[in-house]
């Protein structure tokens, strides 16, 4: 379907399409130069060590959990409000999630809230930069010290979304033991299908490369696998339009910024609208979408229908993350007590060793507006009939054979700012050539919309 106004597009430039239709007069159309290249130009942008180039963000993941030895049954602290690629390759994986909640100003969970899920089965946490919204990493890594008792846990940074964004003047991505990119189409740079692992450490890195490639090692031969590897492999052509891309990285920072502040100007006579902030204490936003939420007095079926009204006008708005913690594709796995997968929990929202929920990281004053306190709709339309919680509720699987954390209605006393946000955000139309005078188009239309919900509610 077409769109007069699409929520996102790639930027492509006559360069661009030189730069691929470059690699089509050569031979090396896969494993050639230009990925080594495509690496080398992003360790050069982003400041990490070595670079694995492979064909998604995704892959890059997988990847990476393989090439840090995390065991199988391990536990996986994560926020739920996340794309569900995370949660596939966890599950892939053999790997026990353990979801937090998240901060409804940030989209993010806050170091403090990540901190506090730590439990002694925990071997990974996972900070995603959701929507382009810098996680304070390098708090994280100072205090699981304290959490972990002397263990090692490693943390995985997900900038898919954040290509960028900065931590306390570091490119996200580049804090934790490994960072992840992604490049698909509606990201701030494109090589139509592609993602990037990167890293300090070059065993990881030989090893990510290794598994990228079917397994094999160089150093025993062409054909010589020295493990089970995986086909992750991305070629010149991809790489080609990175490179030509990546080179104007920090112009479509500075454009998106700019988009931002005119939706942020647009929407403040919008009082059923809360705005995302402009700024934030961590570092650099790099704006990957721009989200907005409607007030607590809307339902997710009232967003829905706004969402679909800005459709007949021609709009295309998005609605994501659906949590991870109420996806159907939970209901289906096996979490028996002892055994190597456990039920998926968190622990944001219970109150120990002092309460997270009251400790969210400072975010500048400039811009945006305050999302009021995250009433919770009826429990009716919070509920999911394919989730776990509800299973157990109602005696589908055995409650003996289960972990839970403290209380068992999971779905409903869970994660309840996760729940508030997923209800009812909404992505506007946002990519490096909108102009703002669509901004404009959009704002109007969204107002009228949400007048018409209101009368007919």
């Amino acid at each position: 379907m077409s769109f007069r106004i699409p929520l996102a597009k790639p930027e492509i430039t006559d360069a661009d399409r030189e730069a691929v239709v470059e690699v089509l007069r050569t031979p090396y159309l896969s494993t050639g130069p230009k990925v080594a290249e495509f690496e080398g130009a992003l360790c050069d942008y982003t400041g990490a060590a070595h670079a694995v180039a492979v064909n998604s963000g995704t892959s890059a993941l997988q990847l990476a959990i393989r090439a840090l030895g995390i065991e199988h049954g391990s536990e996986v602290v994560l926020p739920s409000f996340t794309f569900s690629a995370v949660l596939n390759v966890i599950l892939l994986e053999g790997l026990c999630p353990r979801f937090v909640d998240i901060d409804p100003r940030t989209y993010n969970c806050s170091a403090e809230a990540l901190l506090a899920a730590v439990t002694k089965e925990t071997k990974l946490v996972i900070a995603v930069h959701t929507f382009g919204f810098p996680v304070d990493v390098a708090a994280i890594l100072e205090g699981l010290p304290r959490r972990a008792r002397n263990k090692k846990i490693v943390v995985i940074e997900d900038a898919c979304e954040a290509l960028g964004a900065e931590v306390h003047r570091r490119k996200a991505g580049t804090v934790g033991d490994a960072g992840l990119f992604a490049f698909y189409p509606n990201k701030q740079i494109t090589t139509g299908e592609g993602g990037m692992l990167v890293t300090s450490d070059p065993r990881l890195a030989r090893r990510a490369a290794q598994l990228r490639n079917q397994g094999r090692d160089p150093s025993l031969g062409w054909h010589s696998h020295a493990e089970i590897g995986f086909s992750y492999r991305i070629s010149d052509i991809n790489c080609a339009l990175g490179i030509s891309q990546l080179a104007r990285i920090e112009d479509v920072i500075a454009r998106r910024q700019k988009l931002a502040e005119t939706y942020d100007r647009e929407l403040a006579n919008i009082p059923e609208i809360i705005r995302p902030a402009l700024e934030c204490a961590v570092g650099r936003i790099s704006w990957f979408v721009y989200p907005v939420q409607l007030e607590a007095e809307f339902t997710a079926d009232d967003r829905d229908r706004i969402c679909e009204s800005l459709l007949q006008k021609g709009i295309a708005t998005g609605r994501y993350f659906a949590p991870l913690h109420g996806q159907p594709v939970l209901a289906s796995r096996s979490f028996a007590k002892g055994n190597s997968q456990k039920l998926p929990t968190t622990e944001d929202t219970k109150v120990h060793e002092g309460s997270v929920r009251h400790q969210p990281p400072s975010i500048s004053g400039k811009g945006g507006s305050t999302p009021p306190e995250t009433k919770q709709a009826p429990a009716a339309q919070r509920r999911n009939i394919n989730s776990p919680a509800r299973q157990c509720r109602e005696g589908i699987c055995n409650t003996d054979t289960v972990r839970f954390s403290g209380r068992h209605d999971f779905e409903e006393q869970y994660l309840p700012k996760t729940n508030f946000v997923a209800e009812r955000v909404i992505q506007l139309p946002f990519f490096n050539e909108l102009t703002e005078g669509q901004i404009r188009e959009v704002c109007r239309a969204l107002k009228h919309v949400i007048q018409d919900a209101r009368c007919n509610t």
